[in-house]
């Protein structure tokens, strides 16, 4: 018996949920399960059919999927961050977009022999990498910093670059479709972009406006930004055919860079609506995968992903690397990295799908190219990434640097005693006084909840691998706490106890939670707080045979409060219980001491020389 719509609707969410899931458990990508799940359902089982369950809306429902996907992207496109991140990224995303489309452009031609069109749209979507495949990969392989970086700005640059360049390239294939001369493609490809520009730079400033200027209620930020951006698409192509994803993408570029506007809720809002529809999206896209069409394209398939792997992907990084401090080892495993992601399949589907009513000779190949570019990249180079990581000697020691939840005044005090000590921190908060006030003191900080997606895309975790909680706020803790014991796991998140031990069972934090609390003598943040607003400050101190812990403690008359120990092998502990405390001589003590405290004196009564302030 056929299944009816509901059930198939229903079939696709439960799937693309358990995806995510999965895909979270494994520490690999998304898009590599939803695009096997989309296979599963459709071509292996046949019981999804997308023509048949959505008809006539199939092809509206993928153009305003991708409408959102290239706007999300391109609102994470600011020119500061640009310029910001170094020689090697600057010039890999121009450099590395020109060689990766030429190149997969000629293999696509001259390998497969289709035609100049379908093989330029196909060199300018293999450009695109992407955050969400890069960001899950750097977390599970923890290259060097210098490495992740590169990795990570690239990702997140090309991912809109990459978008405008293939609108771009797809905009000049239509146009020149449409004209039966020279002159009249050219002006029809003109019309596209003044139409997509100028209508696409309107909205981005007037959204813009209505965010900065609060013309909305902050309910209806996110819900107004969307629907303005859809009915903005739609008129743009009406204005000129198929203009709306370049008017989308300005838009969003537009938004990006403007002052003072609020679009971090709508950057974490997406995070919901990935899961609901471009998860979905995936599965269906997926499902209209013939295997046939796959099989078609024999050895020719190889060859061309072969093409792009071993040959485009060496020749942008080592061009782009000119005049930068990367060495061979470096430059090889760069080279080696590259995954494509979301944008490469939605606008693949999309384009596929226009060129193949437009009556293009080999569009259907379009798409079977680069589904399996994204799977082959992700899959091999997510199993392979690590071992080649060790072998090239690119890989970070163990992640013994701190994720401080909170960026307050003991959160910065502690801050800076452990990067004197060399070892990694990363302030968050979303209290911005907070989050300004680290920046002037040089410290490392994310401005918004370390637990949302746009934190583990923009949020540099290089050399961290533990989490200590030092925030007032219950429920941000507890909702960090459970994100990050399954990133770090559950003997590396670290926080206070929050006095709700003695309550009612209903009004207690879960176990599981309540575990991971109680460092720093089972002290509360408030008296942490009240501590540092009488003066304590953190010190550092080197105990010794001529100066022990006892005397460290008689120093200063059982106040001090020891926060974390740093042993004989250089490694870092969180100090859980004093009274079990007993640190050797050459050990390091980082603790809350009292101000003025008695001077410490060694036998010949000078101040003990191992007692260093961190302030």
């Amino acid at each position: 018996m056929a299944a009816s719509t509901a059930l198939i609707l229903a079939g696709i969410g439960i799937s693309s949920l358990l995806c995510q899931w999965f895909a979270w458990r494994v520490r690999m990508p998304a898009i590599l399960f939803l695009l096997a799940g989309g296979i599963i359902a459709g071509p292996v089982l046949g019981f999804l059919q997308p023509e048949e369950v959505f008809g006539d809306l199939l092809f509206p429902v993928i153009s305003l999927a991708v409408a959102i996907i290239l706007f999300e992207g391109s609102l994470t496109l600011r020119y500061d961050e640009i310029k910001g991140h170094g020689k090697m990224v600057r010039n890999l995303v121009p450099v590395g977009s020109i060689v990766t489309c030429a190149i997969g452009t000629l293999a696509a031609r001259w390998i497969l022999d289709v035609s100049w069109e379908v093989s330029l749209l196909f060199g300018a979507i293999s450009v695109v990498t992407g955050p969400t495949v890069i960001a899950p990969l750097l977390r599970a392989v923890r290259p060097t910093a210098k490495l992740s970086n590169i990795l990570r700005w690239e990702g997140i640059i090309i991912d809109p670059v990459g978008a405008l360049l293939a609108v771009l390239v797809f905009e000049g294939i239509v146009s020149w479709g449409q004209g039966n001369v020279f002159g009249h493609s050219l002006y029809i490809f003109g019309k596209t972009l003044v139409v997509g520009f100028i209508i696409g730079a309107i909205a981005g400033y007037l959204n813009g406006q209505a965010l900065r200027k609060h013309w909305l209620p902050q309910y209806l930020h996110n819900a107004g930004t969307l629907t303005f951006m859809l009915g903005v698409y739609a008129i743009s192509n009406e204005m000129a055919h198929e203009s709306g994803l370049l008017t989308v993408t300005v838009m969003g570029i537009w938004m990006a860079n403007m002052k003072r506007v609020p679009i971090d809720s709508i950057l974490e809002f997406k995070e919901s609506l990935s899961v609901l529809l471009i998860s979905a999206l995936f599965i269906i896209l997926a499902a209209r995968v013939e295997f046939s069409a796959i099989l078609n394209l024999g050895w020719g398939l190889v060859a061309v992903l072969a093409c792009l792997m071993f040959i485009a992907r060496p020749i942008s990084i080592f061009l782009s690397s000119i005049g930068t401090s990367l060495n061979l080892r470096e430059k090889l495993y760069l080279s080696w990295i590259a995954p494509r992601g979301i944008v490469a399949a939605a606008v693949s589907a999309l384009f596929a799908f226009q060129l193949e009513r437009l009556g293009y000779d080999g569009a259907e190949t379009l798409v079977p190219l680069v589904f399996m570019l994204i799977i082959t990249t992700v899959t091999l180079q997510s199993l392979t990434a690590r071992p080649i990581a060790k072998l090239l000697g690119v890989k970070e020691p163990p992640a013994h640097g701190f994720l401080i939840l909170g960026a307050n005044p003991i959160a910065r005090l502690i801050a800076q005693s452990l990067k004197k000590h060399e070892i990694p921190v990363m302030l968050s908060d979303t209290n911005w006084e907070n989050v300004r006030q680290s920046r002037m003191e040089n410290l490392p900080v994310y401005f918004g909840n370390p637990a949302s997606e746009h934190a583990a895309t923009h949020m540099d975790l290089t050399g961290i691998g533990n989490l200590l909680i030092l925030s007032p706020y219950k429920q941000m803790n507890s909702l960090a706490t459970y994100h990050f014991m399954d990133w770090f796991g559950d003997t590396s998140v670290f926080g206070l106890t929050e006095g709700d031990q003695d309550q009612k069972a209903r009004l207690q934090t879960a176990g599981k939670v309540q575990r991971t609390r109680g460092i720093f003598d089972g002290v509360s943040y408030a008296k942490l707080a009240s501590l540092v607003s009488q003066g304590y400050n953190v010190k550092t101190t080197q105990l010794s045979e001529e100066f022990s812990y006892q005397q460290f403690l008689e120093q200063y008359q059982q106040q001090a409060l020891v926060l974390f120990i740093i042993d004989s092998k250089e490694h870092i502990h969180p100090v859980k219980d004093m009274e079990s405390l007993e640190p050797e001589d050459d050990w390091v003590l980082i603790s809350l001491v009292p101000p003025q405290p008695q001077k410490e004196r060694d036998n010949n009564g000078n101040q003990n020389p191992d007692e260093q302030p961190d302030d």
